[in-house]
């Protein structure tokens, strides 16, 4: 009775793990986004298993079959086209019912695209935040970037081919002179990884250098914050009455600064303040 969360290769067939590779013989039934692609993946090792097709359009009404099958005794392995499963893909649903009827769930990792991007990306990686796709609506997009450029670590997101243009574009316009790495094709025939400012990067795409097309992962550099003396006083002093958020909050209305970057300076001196008392 239990539902392993199985990661495949997100390009290079080869990086499938020998662990992997013996959990999709042993269950009793795999759950894949698409049985197409997963067909292809499991011939390559000689895998015959039953499989259904499990995506975001039939998740939820699948809920009920599969939660029975599991208490039945069996075991599903569940995987998405590419990489980790959940990460910007279908199977949260059926993870959080296994969670609440007390079925065991096991992670069995592998290729993660936002981890691979990270890893050769050149940019920090002690902090940063994954954002999953970019909103296809115009001035959605430009709120999701404006935020996103207001952070102080490292952004992950991903971006399709007949959107990427857009995005790189209003990028330029809305975080202007920040590093950027566009990683393309991970692990695939034609993978390109470019680390520049994001006005070189914008050049780049306009001249079809780095082609509008496979799978895209962005990464940003976090803005920059600058340790200011006013700020961090006024901040000190709201602190010790108001939370980081309201002390953020309040002092965005004196300064320059963002409250997003307040409130990451605020945290930082109220643990400062934690370890005086």
């Amino acid at each position: 009775m239990t539902l392993f969360v199985v990661s495949t290769p997100i390009g290079n067939l080869e990086d499938f793990s020998f662990r992997a590779r013996d959990v999709l013989q042993t269950v009793d039934l795999i759950a894949a986004e698409d049985k197409r692609r997963t067909a292809v993946l499991l011939a390559r090792w000689s895998i015959e298993k039953p499989m259904v097709a499990m995506h975001d359009h039939n998740e939820k009404a699948l809920l009920e079959k599969m939660i029975s099958f599991l208490k039945s005794g069996k075991t599903i392995a569940l995987v998405s086209d590419a990489g980790t499963p959940l990460i910007s893909d279908p199977g949260y649903a059926l993870v959080r019912e296994c969670r609440s009827e007390n079925i065991v769930v096991s992670p069995i990792p592998g290729a993660c695209s936002v981890i691979a991007a990270l890893s050769v990306s050149g940019l920090p990686t002690n902090q940063f935040s994954f954002r999953g796709f970019v909103p296809t609506k115009d001035k959605d997009r430009k709120t999701f970037l404006r935020t996103m450029s207001e952070e102080p670590f490292t952004q992950v997101f991903f971006e399709t081919p007949h959107r990427i243009t857009n995005t790189i574009a209003a990028m330029s316009q809305l975080m202007p002179g920040r590093d950027v790495a566009v990683c393309r094709e991970l692990t695939k025939k034609f993978e390109q990884v470019v680390f520049s400012r994001i006005e070189e990067i914008q050049k780049m795409f306009v001249s079809s250098e780095i082609p509008s097309r496979g799978e895209f992962v962005i990464i940003v550099r976090g803005i920059e914050i600058k340790k200011s003396t006013n700020d961090d006083l006024l901040l000190k002093i709201l602190l010790t009455e108001l939370s980081p958020s309201r002390a953020a909050s309040v002092a965005s209305k004196f300064f320059s600064s963002s409250r997003s970057q307040l409130y990451h300076r605020a945290m930082i001196l109220k643990e400062g303040l934690d370890l005086e008392n």
